[in-house]
């Protein structure tokens, strides 16, 4: 790609690179670029982090399913790289390793809860270890501290003794057959690491620049130039697309129609005054689909309303929660995707109003003690953001077909656990550096290949909470 000068930007000199975005995806992209000597501008309209990146649930986990090892490795380089800067900051974002809790009522399901579990474990997340009542295949369990993440298992636990999820897990509905505790897994505080890259970016010569990018120059294919807002145009032969749920407007100013689209995802700050969850507690994770409880009155209003009768149909697998906040906080995050489909992202997001009701009653199937709160639960807190996603679910990081071009977006909810290696790798394609062993399973060339499109239609489950 050419040798890069390594001088501080100005804003009447060409520079290296132009990132549009700075979220944690454009934040840790332009990290990894100034490393390299480049001199870098971010542009967004709006203060770092504060579109979709601070909405997050701020968890990580490395536990993936295929139908190969790419979204594994890529989580594992990104974990390696979390560990690597919160022991250089004192751990100033507060990454913990308590784990994700998979928890199942329905015993006919721990035959394919297992295969899939050894099937993940394969791919290169850790061993399974599995505990039955009978001699242990691996080591014994090992609960999760509540705080740090050093000298902790990876792979994962499947917890199959009653014995075992009644002494851990007594906060559980007594009908949980099983849980599957993913190690390799837990949360931080995305604003904290967001803020720690971007101040040692603009240490070292990253210039933040608040303004919407208007237009992408291109001749005769190439980048030359990205024109502001404010008037200026930044001449440059490098432009990366990081503008999260707006990755495919941003494309179109390249001329390149990007496979994305977005859902809206919602979030509950619940205050669980009761203390019905432990505040040591790992996230958890409801993982059978379910009916909601309605009295006969709600049910026969419910069915004679054709807007609301989908109320009474079955919601999917997947209601999930996790304490936030230090030990003296009582605060759970609570989520559920009961309505997964395509919309334009607009801002300020419509809420749902049945959301916070919905969300607390399918939390009670999993956690019987958040029932005191039914028909008196304090106010919530509602917030979110959007998933923007590929129809596999994988990212797209690396060059677009226009010379100089990249994306780095599509993260669907997972981009502040992603965004370490993602910028490591985008990175990695600008500066010609070598590329790791997972690149072409998240460039966008993958969709030129006919094989590769064909074999997405045997593709299962794709990792989506």
């Amino acid at each position: 790609m050419g040798t890069f000068a390594s001088r501080k930007p100005h804003p009447h000199v060409p520079v290296d690179v132009v990132i549009c975005g700075a979220g944690i995806a454009g934040i840790s992209a332009a990290y990894w670029l100034v490393k390299q000597g480049l001199r870098v501008v971010l542009v967004d309209e709006r203060p770092p982090l504060s579109l979709t990146s601070d909405k997050s649930t701020e968890c990580y986990r490395n536990w993936w399913p295929g139908p190969d090892d790419a979204m594994v490795h890529l989580m594992n380089r990104s974990i390696d790289l979390l560990e690597e800067w919160a022991r250089e900051s004192g751990n100033v974002f507060h990454l913990n390793r308590r784990g994700y809790g998979y928890a199942t009522a329905n015993a006919t399901r721990i035959p394919a809860i297992q295969r899939e579990a050894e099937a993940v474990a394969a791919l290169g997340a850790g061993p399974l270890r599995v505990h039955d009542g009978g001699p242990t295949r691996g080591e014994a369990y090992q609960p999760a501290p509540a705080e740090g993440f050093a000298d902790q298992p990876d792979g994962a636990d499947l917890i199959l003794d009653q014995r075992l999820i009644r002494e851990h897990f007594p906060y559980l509905a007594e009908t949980t057959v099983a849980v599957l505790h993913a190690r390799r897994c837990g949360w931080f505080s995305g604003q904290q690491l967001g803020m720690y890259l971007l101040e040692r970016a603009r240490a070292q010569g990253v210039r933040l620049v608040s303004a919407r990018v208007e237009a992408v120059k291109t001749v005769q294919g190439q980048v030359e130039g990205v024109c502001l807002s404010g008037g200026e145009t930044i001449v440059t032969r490098h432009f990366v697309n990081a503008a999260g749920p707006f990755v495919g407007a941003v494309g179109h100013l390249l001329g390149v129609d990007l496979p994305v689209f977005s859902e809206l995802h919602l979030k509950l700050a619940f205050p669980d005054r009761l203390g019905v969850v432990p505040r040591h507690a790992p996230m958890l994770i409801w993982d059978d689909p379910q009916e909601l409880v309605w009295d006969d009155e709600e049910r026969a209003a419910f069915s004679e309303d054709c807007e609301l009768r989908w109320l009474l149909e079955p919601f999917p697998a997947g209601v999930h929660t996790r304490p936030e906040g230090p030990p003296g906080s009582s605060i759970l995050l609570m989520l559920w995707d009961y309505h997964r489909h395509p919309v334009e992202p607009i801002f300020p997001l419509p809420l749902d109003p049945y959301f916070p009701e919905l969300v607390l009653r399918g939390l009670t199937t999993m956690l019987p003690g958040l029932e005191a709160y039914t028909g008196r639960a304090p106010r919530p807190v509602v917030d979110g953001g959007y998933y923007t996603k590929t129809q596999e679910n994988r990212p797209l990081i690396g060059p677009l077909p226009v010379r100089g071009a990249y994306a780095m977006g599509a993260f669907s909810g997972f981009g502040l656990m992603a965004a370490p290696a993602a910028g490591e790798l985008l990175a990695a394609h600008i500066t010609g550096h070598g590329l790791p062993i997972y690149a072409p399973a998240f460039s966008f060339e993958r969709y030129s290949d006919a094989a590769y499109q064909e074999s997405l239609e045997t593709w299962g489950d794709r990792g989506q909470l």
